[in-house]
């Protein structure tokens, strides 16, 4: 089911939650809402599903307005980060539930209704345990029965608000490759809200980031994270550095130096250098570089990061290198340049680059891929 939210404007008393939002979702995509809290992006769920009006604007599914639809007439799955499952029910009965209360004349048949919810335990990966009660199961289990519901009435649209959020990090990680692969068996068109970056790129078809209560950029993981439109997404998607530069005659600087990176055919003036911890090389000396006194060393699982002073009262930069990349404690001033970088002009389209010396290997070992 194609879904399309256009200009939707939503209003709690006087204060805008939602302004122009408009968003085209595709039959059988997967999508995430991903933001700060207050970005609006629970706002947006609750009106695709029905739990809200909006106070302008239209939500279509298929070429049918379902603006004015209750929850029950657009046929809506939804999971909530708390489950919601009824403690009193047994698993079998939590899962059927929905296809039981429908009216007569759209209620299958017992036997249906239970065949369906079998399958859908046995596809969750909990057959055997249809007879236990929620009380009885592990949270990423009742996480399995709350989705195997949701998925029982045949749902136009699957809704998933935080449905990681009470777990611990390893029982997330093993349900967002479940999740995923469940999507690709079922084909339901999905839209879940997370403000996990790291769950949207790894879950998402495409990822809509929000803030305060407009969307920043729509794309796919890739897009995201390697071409951000704004410095919004930017520094919250992923971690990122960024500076106050000039550019004067296609070179960058940084104080009164060059720091070795040229921006092309930017016009001089000020700009914001923005670049990732990782996408640095280790410069020999200080001529056409930035240079920082090293505060802190410390390995993180297969990286070793360091924080850099660049000047006085400027935050920290912080770079990551391999492990085995040689590093001494006396080295306290070290030079480095960014080889992937973009930079921020106010009212001025973000530019991308990549040093020259990188961007040859790059298209090097692309051509290197069989196709």
């Amino acid at each position: 089911m194609e879904v399309r939210v256009q200009n939707i404007r939503k209003e709690f008393g006087r204060f805008p939650a939602l302004e122009d939002v408009s968003l085209d979702i595709r039959s059988g995509e997967l999508i995430a809402l991903l933001g700060p809290s207050g970005s609006g992006k629970t706002t947006l769920l609750r009106l695709v599903a029905g739990l809200e009006s909006p106070t302008e604007g239209t939500i279509f599914f298929g070429d049918e307005d379902a603006s004015k639809k209750t929850v029950q007439e657009r046929n809506i799955g939804f999971v909530f980060q708390h489950y919601a499952l009824f403690r009193h029910m047994t698993v079998l009965d939590n899962v059927a539930f929905g296809l039981k209360v429908r009216p007569a004349k759209r209620r299958p048949a017992a036997a249906d209704i239970r065949r369906r919810a079998l399958d859908l335990l046995e596809l969750v990966q909990l057959s055997g345990l249809e007879k236990r009660y929620p009380a009885q199961l592990s949270g990423g289990q009742r996480q399995r029965v709350a989705l195997a519901r949701a998925m029982a009435v045949e749902p136009n649209v699957l809704l998933l608000d935080e449905p990681f959020g009470a777990l611990d990090a390893q029982v997330r990680k093993e349900l967002r490759r479940w999740l995923r692969e469940i999507h690709d068996r079922t084909g339901h068109t999905t839209i879940f809200v997370t403000h996990d970056q790291e769950e949207a790129l790894e879950l998402a078809d495409r990822v809509v980031v929000m803030s305060k209560g407009a969307i920043e950029q729509v794309g796919t993981p890739d897009e995201i994270y390697d071409h951000p439109v704004s410095p919004f997404v930017y520094g919250f998607i992923g971690q990122s550095n960024c500076l106050d530069v000039t550019l004067a005659n296609g070179e960058i600087w940084h104080e009164d130096r060059p720091i070795g990176l040229r921006a092309g055919n930017e016009p001089d003036g000020p700009a914001t250098l923005y670049f990732r911890p990782h996408d640095v090389e280790l410069i020999d000396g200080f001529d056409n570089s930035l240079a920082g006194r090293v505060t802190a060393s410390r390995r993180v699982a297969g990286t070793r990061h360091l924080e850099l002073e660049i000047a006085s009262g400027l935050p920290s930069i912080e770079i990551e290198l391999p492990p085995e990349r040689a590093f001494s404690a006396d080295r306290t001033r070290i030079g480095f340049r960014p080889f992937r970088w973009t930079l921020f002009r106010e009212g001025v389209p973000a530019g991308d680059f990549l040093s020259s010396m990188h961007d040859r290997r790059l298209r090097s070992e692309r051509q290197a891929i069989p196709n």
